[in-house]
């Protein structure tokens, strides 16, 4: 295994000289904070968040949580796996799934993991076999037999993955740092803005600034502004409310409400969905299975 600390480039090359094939975005966990699996919460999805997005023919997944485990079943069936990883922190629910992911373990696939909420001398390498540590987990990541660097940036850098793909990053507001990604690639954009939480009556200008005209945004909803108002001030989330009103500020197409509550049953997301498509048609509650192209 590989470990390095990068300062990401800023890349010279646009997102849609080299592209070529197509570009979406497959939800395998959209709950937050914790597994919320049951006949009540069977259609929008239990797991915790994991994102594949495809550029052409590279992989890039989002986070790490619960829906991974799925993700990679699938993934072992295709063959050969080569794929970045990036990470918006890594608070439990967003790295559970890493253990549970097939792909790791077979020696023809490589991995590069990276993170850029992290510092004081922490790494995202150091962070990991800190959780796959006794007696928290029996093995280390060290049982991994794919190829596996571990990548650390700061927020704010731009980043250039590979050959006609770019990640633009933000600085999220959440405890323990956050970050957040816009995905450039084809001459259109997907942002995944989660576990961030705003400031009521202040638009967050590092994201009004990483979401400007993006084709997709993946927004923290987890909360409506009446229930973050009375009880969750202060836990590092936000609401539909407010992602619509950043998506219209900075002249989104497509909002997608991402990390379900999960005390927010199916019935309760049917209500909210309902409500956000009057608010801002097009809008979509993320479930599990979703696939959006931008």
């Amino acid at each position: 295994m590989q470990a390095a600390r990068v300062r990401a480039k800023v890349s010279t090359v646009s997102a849609g000289q080299t592209a070529g094939g197509e570009f979406l975005v497959r939800f395998w966990g959209v709950r937050g904070s914790i597994a919320a699996p049951g006949p009540a919460t069977a259609r929008y999805g239990g797991n915790t968040s994991s994102i594949e997005v495809r550029c052409g023919g590279r992989l890039i997944l989002l986070d790490a949580g619960t829906g991974m485990r799925y993700l990679g079943n699938r993934l072992v069936a295709e063959g050969a796996v080569d794929a970045d990883i990036f990470f918006t922190h890594t608070h439990f629910d967003h790295i559970c799934g890493l253990p549970f992911f097939k792909p790791f373990f077979q020696p023809q696939n490589a991995f590069r993991l990276w993170a850029g909420h992290l510092g004081a001398g922490m790494t995202l390498q150091r962070v990991l076999r800190e959780f796959m540590a006794a007696p928290l987990f029996p093995v280390p990541p060290e049982v991994f037999k794919a190829n596996m660097e571990y990548r650390d940036f700061k927020g704010g850098d731009t980043l250039a993955p590979a050959a006609g793909i770019v990640v633009r990053t933000a600085v999220l507001n959440h405890p323990d740092g956050a970050t957040g990604y816009r995905i450039e690639y084809g001459g259109k954009s997907i942002c995944y803005v989660t576990d961030t939480e705003h400031l009521p009556g202040s638009p967050d200008r590092r994201v009004l600034g990483l979401i400007a005209g993006a084709d997709i945004v993946i927004y923290d909803c987890m909360y409506t502004d009446e229930e973050y108002a009375k009880s969750y001030v202060g836990w590092g989330h936000s609401t539909w409310q407010e992602a619509v009103r950043l998506c219209q500020a900075a002249g989104v197409k497509k909002l997608v409400v991402f990390h379900h509550d999960p005390d927010h049953d199916d019935e309760r997301l049917d209500a909210i969905a309902g409500e956000v498509a009057t608010a801002m048609p097009g809008a979509v509650l993320a479930r599990e299975g979703l696939v959006l192209q931008p």
